[in-house]
């Protein structure tokens, strides 16, 4: 186990060096573009290896710089559980961002409670739930939380608690600068046009969202397209689109690719283009999930393929 772990370890971190030239002459053209691309490395690409234990979650900043050559990370609180009010803890992997040159950008929260219970009492325990990774969030140096928005209930009354369960913990992060944002995660939450008309509703500029390329299924929690096994789906291309006039972030999944370094179901040309047309100057995190690619191999390739777009688009 040692030496697999090792090796692991060393096929991971060992990719800089190789990749380091091609990382320069991108760089260089990109940012003639007129808007900078700006890429940050979603956990979650890695969490296979991080479950395992093949790779220490405290490590991420240093994997993220050294191993791709990315220069900012997004968090996923499942990594960190123990340490969820442990202000030591956070000041000293703030300490290891800073040491690796890698921008903390925000936190994934997942498995805190439904912030759409129509039960008053569950919901406040749900909202609570989320205020230790709003200030976690804070001595990261992150800008926000990104939070699930689940609940039950028709839609009336569902839109009725997500409102009051967003808006309670918007109100949290606005009195410690911290966003809290949705990203489309199935059910309800990957209805573009529903969840835009709650963070209307709310209208706190602290409530954002976190457009996911790939989370789309309507009749599935956590909503992933992957396989294209969704029978029910919104349309991606329109879900981007609603979510990112209030966008703080943009999570770009990938699943399979083709030949050609192309994703073989997600057009990335039409979604960057969308993202680009927007207006959007934010980080877009690369978010790996799939199967048939290593976790490193996966990153690299979303990597390349937004760059390779991205010096395309007019």
């Amino acid at each position: 186990m040692e030496t697999r772990r090792s090796f692991i370890k060393k096929t991971v971190l060992g990719g800089a060096a190789l990749s380091a030239p091609y990382i320069d002459v991108f760089a260089s053209k990109l940012t003639q573009n007129s808007t900078a691309l700006k890429l940050s490395l979603a956990q979650w690409s890695l969490n296979r290896a991080f479950f395992k234990g093949e790779l220490n979650a405290n490590d991420f900043p240093d994997i993220a710089k050294n191993s791709f050559g990315l220069n900012a990370v997004e968090y996923v609180n499942a990594f960190y559980k123990e340490y969820g009010k442990s202000e030591k803890f956070w000041n000293q992997l703030k300490g290891k961002a800073k040491a690796a040159g890698v921008k903390n950008l925000l936190i994934m929260v997942d498995d805190e409670g439904e912030l759409g219970n129509p039960n008053n009492k569950e919901r406040r325990k749900a909202i609570e739930n989320h205020y230790k990774w709003i200030n976690a969030a804070k001595l990261l140096g992150c800008h926000s939380i990104r939070v699930n928005a689940f609940g039950q209930g028709n839609r009336i009354e569902l839109k009725n608690s997500l409102v009051d369960g967003l808006g309670r913990l918007s109100d949290y992060g606005a009195k410690e600068n911290i966003n809290v944002l949705i990203e489309n995660h199935g059910l309800h939450t990957s209805d573009g046009k529903f969840m835009t008309s709650i963070i209307k509703e709310v209208n706190n500029k602290h409530l954002g969202t976190l457009p996911d390329f790939g989370n789309w299924c309507l009749n599935a929690k956590w909503g992933s397209t992957q396989n294209d096994k969704c029978t029910d789906m919104y349309d991606p291309y329109q879900g981007v689109a609603d979510f990112l006039p209030y966008a703080k972030g943009v999570s770009a999944k990938s699943y399979n690719f083709d030949a050609n370094g192309n994703e073989t179901f997600l057009d990335y040309g039409r979604l960057l283009k969308t993202v680009k047309d927007s207006g959007f100057i934010g980080y877009i995190g690369i978010e790996y999930e799939g199967e048939r690619l290593s976790e490193p191999e996966g990153i690299k390739a979303t990597k390349a393929l937004i760059e390779k777009v991205w010096l395309n688009l007019e």
